[in-house]
């Protein structure tokens, strides 16, 4: 609508110039040579105009001619980039359908016709990766770090090539001089971070941390989170050398992260060692209330050494308390009534965790109080150990298919920071009992943890089915497994001899 507005302004403009000229009649006189011209004004207006056209299409036809090779083979050069595109985009089409006979050839005809450019270099890297060709792909990575424009796309392959035949430290020093010349570089950032882990450079990894986290690469809370996972690190290791240090590192995470047992933890233990029993109480239920965990108990119930039993008993019924009876509050109220020799309380406590499937540690802490109250000898207590060899097994410390009785800062397959996850294992489906009967019941036997569907995931490791609860008096109910037995074989060598 516009243009066509313009053209109507336009054509107006030369109507009103046409008619003004016309209006005001005039005489032209050209005298050249001895020669004198005389016309109108309006002719020689049409004559300069017609003159300038003329002179505009020979000057066109005049460039054009001297042009002409140029344009060839310009021409010739745009075709030659327009194939070698299509060549291009044909190769990424084949190495993500994964054709590298394909993805080759294509590789060759866009580095033929487009020359040394990235993306032909990237192309040829990938077809020689998918074709199993690793010295041709370091090859095209290590063209592609000699020039400064693909440097650290460069830098990338070789970090990956590295870390699929496990030289660990040629993929770090990629990964630093990559995090080196652009720091904003998210896998060389997380590279360095795991590396640092792996070989426990907790201060390193707090300033790798604190630069992703300035960066923007990584959000608030995880990077609150990871250096409260750092902090606990360094409270750990000083924890027998430096308490001092360790529970100003331990406080640190607790405050960034109040919900992380091993913080909570360390920083209980220290505290009630300065004597600081109240602080000590605050930051373990603080962690309680969002995450019933054993450790925690017994951290709990062990903060004033001198506590009797009774007193021991209270401090787990006020975890119960604070838990609105979690599971573990019913575990850790159970063991307090055991230790204070209080059966019923402590069948009372246990009685909802035997209503549907009871765990492995129920199952053995039903067994300690049959055995506490009636003997090593006693029918249920020997009917609890044989269940408890079949029963679900608890939560354990998981990382990437391995489970760990304890916590560590990192996992020890693949170095990722804060793998390790408090949860069930997989249970397999237990063997059927034997048709003869048995007086002596198994002894819970190992079974194996499925490693989880990661990348580098191991091979699966081997945890106990059975193990016994944490918190005091877990030397008590492994003492009972073993008299339980005891009599069992005695009966049947008596039985043998009679």
């Amino acid at each position: 609508m516009w243009r066509a507005l313009a053209f109507l302004a336009l054509l107006a403009l030369a109507a009103f110039g046409a008619v003004w000229i016309a209006d005001r009649p005039g005489t032209v006189t050209v005298v050249w040579n001895g020669y004198q011209i005389g016309t109108s004004l309006a002719v020689a207006l049409v004559g300069v105009i017609a003159a300038a056209i003329v002179l505009g299409l020979l000057w066109a036809i005049v460039r054009g001619v001297i042009g002409l090779p140029e344009a060839l083979v310009r021409g010739s050069a745009e075709r030659r980039r327009a194939k070698g595109f299509s060549a291009l985009s044909r190769g990424m089409v084949a190495v993500g359908s994964g054709d590298p006979l394909a993805a080759r050839r294509y590789a060759g005809d866009a580095e033929r016709l487009l020359g040394p450019e990235p993306l032909t270099l990237l192309l040829k890297a990938q077809a020689a990766q998918i074709s199993g060709d690793r010295d041709a792909a370091e090859s095209a990575f290590q063209r592609m770090v000699d020039d400064p424009e693909t440097r650290v796309l460069g830098l990338r392959g070789l970090f990956v090539e590295a870390r699929r035949r496990e030289d660990e430290t040629a993929a770090r020093a990629y990964a630093v001089e990559a995090a080196r010349l652009a720091p904003s570089v998210t896998w060389a950032n997380e590279a360095m971070l795991e590396a640092q882990s792996a070989d426990g450079d907790w201060g390193s990894a707090l300033e790798t941390i604190e630069r992703r986290s300035s960066l923007g690469l990584i959000d608030k809370p995880t990077a609150r989170r990871q250096r409260a996972v750092l902090l606990t690190a360094i409270a750990g290791e000083r924890e027998a050398g430096e308490p001092e240090l360790a529970a100003e590192r331990a406080l640190q995470a607790v405050k960034l992260a109040p919900d992380l047992v091993p913080a909570a933890c360390i920083a209980g233990r220290l505290l009630s060692r300065r004597g600081d029993l109240r602080k000590a109480a605050k930051v373990v239920e603080t962690a309680w209330k969002t995450n019933p965990h054993p450790d925690l108990a017994k951290v709990y119930l062990g903060l004033r050494p001198g506590d009797s039993v009774r007193d021991r008993l209270a401090r787990a019924e006020t975890l119960a308390k604070l838990s609105s009876w979690d599971p573990e509050s019913r575990l850790a109220v159970a063991q307090a009534s055991l230790d204070a020799r209080e059966y019923g309380r402590a069948r009372e406590a246990l009685k909802p965790l035997l209503a549907d499937r009871p765990t492995v540690r129920s199952s053995l802490m039903m067994a300690a109080i049959e055995e506490a109250e009636h003997g090593a000898a006693s029918g249920q207590a020997r009917e609890w150990l044989s269940r408890a060899a079949r029963a679900p097994r608890d939560p354990v410390w998981i990382a990437d298919g391995i489970a760990s009785d304890t916590w560590a800062p990192v996992s020890p397959v693949s170095g990722r920071l804060d793998a390790f996850a408090w949860r069930e294992p997989p249970n397999t489906l237990a063997p059927s009992a034997p048709a003869v009967e048995q007086e002596e019941p198994e002894m819970p036997k190992p079974v194996l943890v499925p490693a989880e569907p990661t990348p580098s995931a191991p091979l699966p490791t081997i945890i106990p089915a059975a193990s016994p609860p944490a918190g005091p008096g877990a030397d008590a109910v492994s003492a009972g497994m073993a008299s339980a037995a005891v009599p069992a074989s005695g009966e049947r060598a008596a039985r043998r001899t009679a």
